[in-house]
Parts: C-alpha cells; structure tokens; sequence
C-alpha cells in the first residue's frame, strides 16, 4: 500500500486522541459520533463541520465541548451562533471556515465531506500532517496524485474509511507489497442488479435511494445505484495502493459480507468480511493501530448461509466503464468525471433528469472535455478546482439535450 507515512511510525499515547469531524451530521459523521459516545474517554472533540444542519452540528459541538464549529453555507450561520451562544465554542461560516476547521490541531481528521467541495480542507487537514481518516473519495477522484505526494510531504498518514478500500488496507497484511498480484473491490450491485436495461432507464428517485444492504446518505446511493461509486472506488484505491489500472477488479457480491480482497502472487486470496455497517471500518481507522470494540452486529456465516458472486454488467451499468476508462485516460479525466457526475446526481435528484440520463451526462461531458484538450492533470488544488468548474459547466450546457434523450 503506498502510505504517505509508514505504519510504524505512528505511536500510541495514553492521553485523548483529539479529532476533527468534517461532515459530522451527516451518514458517516453521524455513524463516527456513535462510536466516540462507546469511549468518551478516549476521544476529545477539536471541531466539528456540517454544510447547512446547523441546529444538530451546534448540540454536537455542546455534547462534546468541541473548539471550534463551522457551516459551509453562509446562510446557514445565524442559527449555528445563537445556538452556540453562551458556549465558549467559537464559531465560522463558509468555505474558509471548513478549512480552518480542518487546520486547527486535532491528532485525527474524519474526512467526511460530499463531493469536490471537501478537497480543500482534506488537503489542509493532511498538509499539516494530521491522521486523515478519507471518507471522501472525490479527493482523490479529483487531484488523487496531487493529494497523496503533498500528504507524503507533509508526513501526513491517510486512512482509508470506505469499508472496500479499508477491507484492502486490512488484507494488504497479509504479505508484502511486491507479492500482490492483483485487488478485488465487491459491489453489492445496487437496487437495479437484476433489472432489464429498459427499466433501469426508467426509475424513480425513491427506488434508487433503497439500497438492499447499506444505510449511506443521498448521494453515495444513488452513485451505488448506477455503479459510478465502484468505478469512483477504482480510481481511489488506484492512489491509495499506487497499482495499475489492470491490477485492479471489481466483482458483484449482493451480499455485502466480503468487501475487498488481495490476491497474491502465489495464488492465495485474502479477504475481510463483516456485516455491512459502516461503523466498523470507521472504527478501524479511529483507533487504529489498535482496535476498539462497536455496537455493529456479528458476522454469523452459519446463519447467512450464501455467498454470492457475478461479474459486473457494463451494457446495464455504464457508469463503471466511464470511470475505468477516465482511469486510463488518466490526467484530468476523473475530475471530469466526478465533476459532471455530481452535477447529473443533482439534476436526477432536482427530477431534471432521468436515471438513465446520468451515464449520459457523464459520457457526454468527458467527450466534450477531450474535445476542448482539457485533459491535462492538475498540479494544484487551484488547477484541480478549475478542472472541476469548467467540467460543470460543460455537463450543464449538455443537460438540457441529454435530458431530452432520457426522458
């Protein structure tokens, strides 16, 4: 695995772990705030961040004693000041106050905000050398080369939180580097894995927030939905485990039991199993090296009785060719993707646009970007940011027609 500081050199201390939460009111913020309530001695709060829930991010900041709280959204800053009056808890509104959060010195920075808005901060958490915790995968979507050498730089240890990339990070134990041979990611294959290409153009919003095995927020389901957040997944565990395009699967498992596996190269294949509850792999990462015990339940193999696999279906589920084919291209290709793919998850939700307008939108933007010779691979968190803004406005010219094709 290509660390950005090597295992062994972080050490365990008998005082409180500080930690930061970006993104705490929401899925995976709110799973990691169940866990530091197991062990309030462990664990102090710094700061906290949301986006706009200021009245649940101020009773966070109050149950914890956090620092220091900010919300993204301006308009949202009000609330979040009444409601921390009197505390002590200094408080900030907007992007700059994200990225002060992230700066001020916690030991150990949940990365859990949504989409390209969280590399600045993450990239500030990192830069200072913190433990970062990555449940954001648009980081390094968006400029994963750029983060990783600037987090090596800066001494900084970055965690894998997604429960594949963490299941990697886990089985990656197993034997040394040079010995992989290849890493599988599983997909349980969304709630349209066994629906006929026609139907899958034609679903409802509420059908494709129903995940079959996992409880995430809006948007990490509707990408599981089409399969973009493997294809993102692939990308990220490119950066994280510094492997080739080649060397990396993915294998539907409906299951969700199984979440990542390592081959060797002697032909043995190392797996991490555990119920499908993303407090598990948070927990890894929250008290790692060591290990910290969860209220998620058991793993009983007996009683789940099945395991199952099938090779992804790229006819039915488009999306995951774009993103290997944005992983190939390489360059600025999967800051395109991301991009036009927030933007058409947006337009699907705002009911703008069909599901099977996504892909669409997505392929249609990546050619479009090809064509402007737009491919060239950011070199700062500035260059990647730009990338990003002229590929959404590039998906939102092409909306309008694609929608018209989907409907």
């Amino acid at each position: 695995m290509k660390q950005s500081q090597p295992l062994a050199r972080v050490e365990l201390s008998p005082v409180p772990r500080s930690v930061t939460l970006l993104g705490a009111t929401g899925s995976i913020g709110s799973s990691t705030v169940d866990l530091l309530r197991q062990e309030p001695s462990r664990y102090r709060v710094e700061a906290v961040t949301a986006h706009r829930n200021a009245a649940a991010l101020a009773q966070l900041a109050r149950e914890f004693g956090a620092r220091f709280a900010a919300v993204a959204d301006p308009a949202a800053y009000d609330v979040l000041k009444d409601a921390l009056s009197g505390s002590g808890i200094e408080t900030g509104a907007g992007a700059d106050a994200v990225v002060e959060a992230a700066q001020r010195p916690a030991d150990w920075v949940m990365a859990a905000i949504t989409g390209a808005a969280s590399l600045r901060p993450t990239l500030a958490a990192a830069e200072r050398g913190a433990t970062v915790a990555l449940a954001n995968k648009e980081c390094l979507v968006c400029a994963g080369a750029l983060f990783m050498r600037l987090a090596a730089a800066a001494g900084a240890c970055v965690l894998p939180v997604d429960s594949e990339h963490n299941a990697i990070f886990q089985a990656l134990g197993a034997g040394r580097r040079e010995d992989v041979r290849r890493i599988i990611l599983t997909a349980s294959g969304g709630p349209f894995r066994t629906f006929p290409a026609e139907a899958i153009r034609k679903v409802t919003l509420e059908q494709a927030l129903k995940h079959p095995t996992w409880t995430m927020g809006q948007k990490v389901t509707i990408d599981s939905a089409t399969l973009m957040n493997k294809g993102l997944e692939l990308i990220e565990a490119h950066h994280l485990f510094a492997l080739a395009p080649e060397a990396l699967d993915v294998v539907v498992h409906p299951q969700s039991v199984i979440h990542g596996l390592v081959e060797y190269r002697d032909g043995s294949v190392v797996a991490q199993l555990g119920s499908p509850d993303m407090r598990i792999p948070i927990a890894h990462c929250l008290a790692w090296p060591v290990r910290m015990g969860t209220p998620a339940a058991r793993l009983d193999l007996a009683k789940l009785g099945t395991l199952t696999f099938e090779e992804p279906d790229p006819i039915r589920f488009p999306a995951l060719a774009l993103a290997r084919r944005a992983l190939t291209v390489g360059g600025a290709a999967p800051t395109v993707l991301n991009a036009a793919n927030e933007v058409a998850v947006r337009e699907f939700v705002d009911r703008r646009l069909g599901f099977g307008g996504i892909p669409s939108l997505v392929e249609a933007t990546l050619d479009a970007a090809e064509r402007q010779g737009a491919m060239a691979a950011p070199q700062s968190v500035e260059e990647a940011l730009a990338v990003d803004h002229n590929a959404r406005r590039l998906a939102a010219d092409l909306l309008p027609e694609i929608a018209a094709m989907a409907s």
